[in-house]
């Protein structure tokens, strides 16, 4: 079934679909961009015959599929960026209503400040965290050099890591659903550690 769907990531189309996915999952973090992605690896692995250890020269693009995750990453916080910054009088007013919010935007820009730009990192991978960071750095008027370039490297790093996931994980344990679940047991656990993290940093 995998070698189907290998031939179906080779088309172009898996690319604008990852990258929408991804774009729209700051501003509905219940979408599963990350396993799209490794999906995708995945089933590119599949179609090439990594799997078996062979990589003939018409593997599917797997840079392209990290590129096209992390820009679309980047894309979506800097528009939830914006979005947060000029949301004026209302924002502020949803998030003083809020201790919660407010300790977080506190706190968030205090780290962003301190040149703690390892918390929109660690916050790529937690769950809602990459929604919380955007948002938040906007809300507080945090400077853009204090955001983008830590964006940038959250992106790059969590797309590179979800898509090693799912093509490495066909390469040792076969392209099967079992190597599939072990990839996305592996996204989900890194992602609860980075949750854990993020609460520890920012305390």
């Amino acid at each position: 079934m995998f070698e189907d769907v290998g031939s179906l990531a080779a088309g172009p189309w898996i690319y604008a679909a990852v990258a929408v996915s991804v774009l729209l999952d700051v501003f509905v973090p219940v979408l599963p961009s990350g396993v799209l992605v490794i999906t995708a690896a995945t089933a590119a692995a599949a179609g090439s015959g990594a799997a078996a250890g062979r990589v003939p020269h018409d593997v599917p693009d797997l840079l392209a599929l990290i590129l096209s995750a992390a820009t679309a990453s980047v894309l979506g916080d800097l528009v939830a960026y914006r979005l947060a910054w000029r949301g004026g009088a209302r924002l502020d007013r949803a998030i003083a209503r809020s201790r919660r919010l407010t300790t977080a935007q506190e706190r968030l820009g205090d780290a962003l400040a301190r040149g703690g730009g390892a918390l929109v990192v660690l916050a790529r991978f937690a769950p809602a965290g990459r929604s919380v960071v955007s948002f938040g750095a906007g809300a507080a008027h945090r400077r853009a050099r204090d955001f983008v370039p830590w964006s940038a490297l959250a992106g790059l790093s969590w797309a590179a890591y979800s898509v090693a996931l799912g093509y490495y994980g066909a390469q040792w344990l076969g392209a099967t659903w079992v190597a599939t679940g072990v990839s996305f047991a592996a996204l989900f656990a890194v992602g609860a550690a980075a949750g854990f993290l993020v609460r520890r940093r920012a305390v």
